[in-house]
């Protein structure tokens, strides 16, 4: 059986690394000798699990939906990371992040954001740790997502429009790594996903593996067996999809949909279906599918939803698709949307954009009747309403 799992280089089968300027070799080496041993230690343990109980919110539910059910022949449930603290999965990964700064003695946080999610939840955990936050937001998410830009300067976060490319997740990303250069003895950089220099996509992975702990223990609850047939989630840079499957990689049981947003159409030009139209490259720190020119030059992604808006994707994912671990599809912005008003009219729940492409996909997969399937809703769909609206 292959071994999905991160090699003591910080590879994922080919994919994965670190390639970095040399500023911050210093910043990324300490990093990967702390985080395993902070990560393992009794107080890192007790203070993440009491933060997580009592300050996000978890576990979060495991709900069953009959709508979705009756509608696909098969046992869905949502697992409801909608629900948590500030609306989404993220802040799984920043709270164990700050944690980890401040045992290694940083005082300045930084982070990049591109729907916003990411950034409040770095801007709540910084309030909460009382340390100085910035974070780096591309011009035009700042403009489509006003209200996390307000939350982000309300919880006491400097939020810096960048100006540069697509003034997108990217270019966000880019000014982040920039200032982080330029700062790289007291300040942490917290990413919001499963990419950067390794240890980043295997210490983010391991934050978020408590949504599929959660996932074995509520299953063998309601189920008696505490794996499903389908876990479905969305793919941008890949946090919370690494976080659903983690526990279940080797599982052979287990079949892993991933989705990634395909914009107007795969071929159309104005798409971030980077597993689809990607070819290996370098890019923030780490080899993986990009989506690039011939002579290495990055595409400029479109999605209607900005947290799935980058033209990478975490190295773990790209591993997943290349083996054919993952089935991978891309979701069109009109589908999305579609998926999104379903849910809403039908169950009650507004999706984030993001958590859309992966409810969208459920119409492109058979179930059989006794099928157990398990989709996470990565995040509330508030941050999201203007486009609703104007759909």
């Amino acid at each position: 059986m292959q071994n999905y799992a991160i090699d003591e280089k910080g590879y994922y089968g080919e994919f994965g690394g670190a390639y970095i300027p040399e500023i911050l070799h210093k910043c990324v080496t300490d990093l990967k000798e702390s985080y395993l041993r902070i990560m393992e230690s009794e107080h890192f343990r007790q203070d993440y699990a009491q933060l997580l109980r009592d300050y996000v919110g978890r576990p979060s539910p495991l709900y069953h939906s009959k709508q979705l059910s009756g509608r696909y022949g098969c046992k869905i449930y949502l697992k409801r990371e909608d629900l948590n603290h500030t609306g989404a999965h993220k802040i799984n990964n920043t709270i164990g992040q700050i944690l980890i700064a401040r045992e290694m003695g940083k005082t300045r946080i930084i982070a990049e954001t591109g729907a916003g999610q990411h950034g409040v939840a770095t801007a709540t955990v910084c309030a909460l740790m009382q340390m100085p936050c910035t974070v780096y937001m591309g011009k035009t998410d700042v403009g489509r997502q006003q209200v996390n830009v307000k939350k982000m300067e309300m919880l006491g976060a400097t939020v810096v429009p960048v100006t540069s490319g697509n003034m997108t997740l990217k270019d966000a990303t880019n000014e982040a790594i920039r200032d982080w250069c330029t700062h790289p003895g007291d300040t942490h950089y917290i990413i919001g996903s499963t990419i950067g220099p390794h240890p980043y996509p295997d210490m983010v992975a391991r934050l978020q593996s408590v949504i599929s702990r959660e996932i074995k223990e509520q299953l063998a609850r309601e189920e008696g067996r505490d794996y499903p047939d389908y876990l479905f989630a969305c793919v941008g840079g890949g946090s919370n999809a690494a976080g659903t499957i983690y526990h279940y990689l080797n599982d052979e049981r287990v079949r892993i949909v991933l989705t990634e947003a395909g914009g107007r159409g795969v071929n159309s030009g104005e798409s971030a279906a980077t597993i689809h139209l990607g070819s290996t490259g370098i890019l923030h720190g780490c080899r993986t599918l990009l989506m690039q020119t011939e002579d290495g030059q990055i595409t400029e992604p479109y999605s209607i939803s900005a947290g799935l808006d980058y033209p990478g994707v975490g190295p773990i994912h790209a591993h997943l698709a290349s083996t054919g671990r993952a089935q991978v599809l891309a979701i069109n912005d009109d589908e999305a949307l579609q998926a999104a008003f379903d849910l809403t009219r039908n169950e009650g729940i507004i999706p984030a954009l993001e958590s859309a492409h992966a409810l969208a996909a459920l119409e492109k997969v058979t179930f059989s009747s006794g099928d157990i399937v398990v989709l996470t809703l990565s995040g509330r769909g508030e941050k999201d309403l203007e486009t609703y609206f104007k759909y």
